[in-house]
């Protein structure tokens, strides 16, 4: 068995533990056993699960790799301390919130011989594999992805590139390599409200739009138009209700890692998409800031 410690218990985290004590039968999480979790609060237990501290977390040869779940600002130290002190890591996106920390951390993993997994649901969703197979085989001419939701809190959260990197790796991962080739932040911190606009070119020249804007009572919702040269996709296609969470099929991901079973061609190609996304992240910051 493979002895995990959840560190984080908001929502992300509580459904890790949900997860990790009731794995899909003959799945590759029946591998894996909570030993516990971390939190800045005192809880003492959480479904059953008690809590310990960080220290032991680090120190435990029970604890073989760690979740974390905590605020982005925390997830570099978390990831670097945990990789350090010999553990697997799993961590929810956005990994970190600077490209040179991604490139570093990923470097020190690969040092050590352990797994850095990069939980990235949003590929996982029905909504998205529904989007997916309605885009594959067809040829872009211009795209917009509008990402609309409440306001998050800047400092835990990051710069709106890094906290929305979801939006970036579906646009990667439906039209191959972006280029930015400009991006605008406008915010009214009063209202609390923010909208980005990043702008790309795809391999072909052709123009990606992307929209992140956040404001109190803005409803969460993705609006896509997309023009191909045999028509144009303005709304998301419906989706069935999978059978198997996001979560949980992450979760299996990640242990499939943990037992060698996931070819190293698949190792390679999702290394390298994180990083390209990351990357893009930055040079969209650098774009708002200049």
């Amino acid at each position: 068995m493979i002895g995990v410690v959840v560190v984080g218990v908001g929502i992300a985290g509580s459904v890790r533990i949900r997860d990790l004590l009731k794995p899909l039968q003959s799945s590759p999480s029946e591998n894996l056993k909570i030993v516990g979790f971390v939190s800045r609060r005192d809880l003492g237990e959480h479904n059953g699960v008690k809590q310990i501290c960080l220290e032991e977390a680090l120190r435990s040869s029970e604890v073989d790799a760690a979740f974390i779940c905590t605020d982005n600002q925390n997830h570099e130290e978390s990831v670097r301390r945990f990789l350090e002190a010999g553990k697997h890591v799993l961590v929810e996106y956005p990994m970190v919130l600077s490209a040179h920390a991604a490139h570093e951390l990923w470097q020190m993993a690969e040092e050590k011989g352990k797994v850095l997994h990069v939980e990235h649901i949003e590929l996982l969703t029905e909504e998205y594999r529904a989007l997916k197979k309605e885009v594959d085989g067809r040829t872009l001419e211009k795209g917009v992805l509008h990402f609309t939701g409440g306001p998050l809190h800047k400092q835990r959260s990051g710069f709106t590139a890094f906290s929305g990197i979801a939006r970036v790796t579906w646009l990667v991962d439906l039209f191959g390599e972006l280029t930015v080739t400009s991006a605008t932040q406008e915010e009214n911190p009063g209202e609390d409200y923010s909208k980005l606009t990043a702008h790309f070119v795809t391999a072909n020249n052709k123009p990606v739009t992307w929209i992140e804007e956040r404001a109190p009572g803005m409803k969460r919702e993705k609006k896509v138009n997309f023009t191909f040269t045999n028509g144009v996709l303005d709304s998301l296609p419906p989706a069935r209700r999978g059978s198997v969470g996001p979560f949980m099929q992450d979760q299996n991901l990640f242990a499939q890692k943990l037992l060698g079973q996931v070819p190293k061609e698949e190792l390679a190609a999702e290394k390298k998409r994180i990083l390209y996304c990351i990357d893009l992240a930055e040079k969209i910051k650098q774009y708002c800031e200049h």
